[in-house]
């Protein structure tokens, strides 16, 4: 059984650090790096959200989040606006450009997915897809991906406060 999680282990890393390669190859092309393409598909995903969440969301310091976000609002694809609910926040949201933006980085991801799994047989295709889902469960109910430090899946337990 040790065996087994090893050589799984091993593998997920290797998958991901693959694909992720790959993944920030086709954002590249979008000139989008890394971090705004993430800030871009969250803000895509969410619509209008405080700074700070967002940043929580990707597990970003504030001064990293800051600096993305303020690429992409002098590119003119993002804006801040003061958080009516909140005058010490900003509301980031996506500019009609950052929404075009926005669906080349996914036309090109998706684009990216179709040649990877196009190599693959149907039933291959089927038996990744259910493994991918089976993963996907396994993350969400990992306890270390739903604490309130740096998740972007909300945590459905209460937080200890702290001391």
């Amino acid at each position: 059984m040790n065996d087994d999680l090893e050589i799984s282990g091993d593998l997920l890393r290797e998958v991901t650090r693959l694909y992720v390669r790959a993944q920030r190859s086709a954002a590249n092309c979008c000139a989008t790096t890394a971090t705004q393409c993430q800030v871009i598909t969250e803000l895509a995903s969410t619509g209008p959200i405080a700074l700070g969440e967002l940043g929580r969301r990707l597990c970003l310091e504030k001064s990293w989040i800051g600096r993305a976000v303020d690429t992409l609002v002098a590119d003119a694809l993002a804006v801040k606006r003061p958080n009516p609910a909140d005058s010490r926040s900003w509301l980031v949201s996506l500019t009609a450009a950052g929404q075009r933006r926005h669906k080349a980085l996914n036309d090109q991801l998706v684009d990216h997915a179709k040649r990877v799994m196009g190599k693959l047989s149907a039933k291959e295709r089927a038996t990744v897809n259910r493994s991918l889902g089976l993963l996907l469960r396994a993350l969400r109910d990992d306890a270390g991906l739903t604490t309130e430090s740096c998740c972007a899946i909300p945590s459905t337990q209460p937080v200890a406060a702290s001391i």
